[in-house]
């Protein structure tokens, strides 16, 4: 990587923060994002997805990009999850991970804006172009799979709302 960054603006770089407005209730969008792993996908969130159990990890099976490892940092039903991104079928569990945490705040009206950060990169290597490298993936991933998570929860809650 030719770019030269400060600390300042190396520190900045260490997280991303994203967040999108959903016209759909707070704990429609609860049931998506306590699931670990749920933006693992091809731009359609998986309402049936190859997940297994290990102790306190999570694992979600992709079938073409492969196995990916999450641990269970916190929940706050139905505001808050946070989750360890510890393994990767480039990065295996004992390798430093990100933390991904999401917000669930309810607008005004209808809706809730769902909020993500996820934070760390810097851990990931000590050589920044490693980790800005995986870092600049994941920032132009969120925006995909919020939209995403949107259309998922939306169309949910649209066909709860017919079945009434």
């Amino acid at each position: 990587m030719n770019t030269t960054y400060t600390d300042a603006e190396l520190a900045e770089l260490d997280r991303i923060a994203r967040r999108i407005d959903i016209d759909a209730p707070a704990e429609r969008v609860w049931d998506l994002v306590v699931r670990p792993g749920w933006y693992i996908n091809d731009g359609e969130v998986d309402p049936a997805p190859d997940l297994r159990h290990e102790g306190d990890v999570t694992v979600v099976r992709h079938p073409a990009l492969g196995e990916f490892r999450f641990r269970t940092v916190e929940l706050d039903k139905p505001r808050y999850a946070a989750f360890h991104w510890i393994g990767t079928p480039y990065r295996d569990e004992s390798s430093p991970s990100t933390l991904v945490e999401f917000w669930i705040d309810e607008r005004d009206g209808a809706g809730v804006t769902l909020r993500v950060v996820e934070s760390g990169f810097s851990g990931l290597s000590a050589d920044p172009a490693a980790w800005l490298k995986e870092r600049e993936g994941n920032d132009k991933g969120w925006l995909a799979e919020l939209q995403a998570a949107k259309a998922f929860a939306e169309k949910s809650a649209a066909a709860r709302t017919t079945r009434s």
